[in-house]
């Protein structure tokens, strides 16, 4: 926690106090009850707070499957996230993978957890490869998916790299999104189309 943010907390504390004082003054006759008053509203502020600090968690936690909206014109829409980004449920191999669209990865990247869950076999993937990325370098296997499919579209054989390392969530990068032949970002959304 910063100075600054410190400072604005003890000008909190000293105004919530300062407050409460005014308000047990006022309302001596009934101090029992303004305590509990007191109380109830300090719980609910407490709460608040908690709420407030906690919801980038909440809100990466929950809420992250984004099916593709499929456009009259077959152009794919996906909502921007309220973090930025844009994320997208692809079905691979049969598998809904969930996806964080990144247009500055050069493969799809699928999670250790992801490959598993599609049917690769961790102990015999060979990662032979390796990535520079901003978590440092991390291993890599390479291999092929027998499908995928966003929206109406349907690919096979794709390439893809399984990250040897830790990963919050598999990326859609650019061997991938290149197959559409626009990509826009649009009033919120990301567009693709081919």
């Amino acid at each position: 926690m910063s100075g600054d943010s410190l400072a604005g907390l003890g000008y909190l504390a000293l105004l919530l106090l300062a407050l409460g004082g005014a308000y047990l003054a006022s309302h001596r006759q009934s101090v029992g009850k303004s305590l509990q008053m007191a109380l109830v509203w300090g719980m609910i502020f407490m709460g608040c707070m908690a709420i407030y600090g906690l919801w980038g968690d909440i809100s990466r936690d929950y809420g992250r499957k984004s099916l593709p909206i499929t456009r009259q014109d077959g152009a794919i829409a996906l909502p921007r996230a309220p973090d930025g980004h844009y994320y997208v449920t692809a079905e691979v191999n049969g598998t809904e993978i969930d996806f964080l669209v990144d247009t500055g990865a050069s493969d799809i990247v699928l999670s250790r957890t992801d490959a598993a869950r599609i049917g690769f076999d961790l102990d015999e993937l060979a990662f032979l490869g390796s990535a520079r990325t901003a978590n440092g370098v991390v291993p890599i296997a390479y291999s092929r998916l027998k499908t995928i499919r966003l929206g109406p579209y349907l690919d096979q054989g794709i390439s893809v790299s399984i990250n040897g390392g830790e990963m919050d969530k598999s990326l859609l990068g650019m061997s991938y999104l290149g197959r559409f032949g626009r990509i826009e970002i649009a009033q919120d959304q990301l567009i693709l189309q081919r």
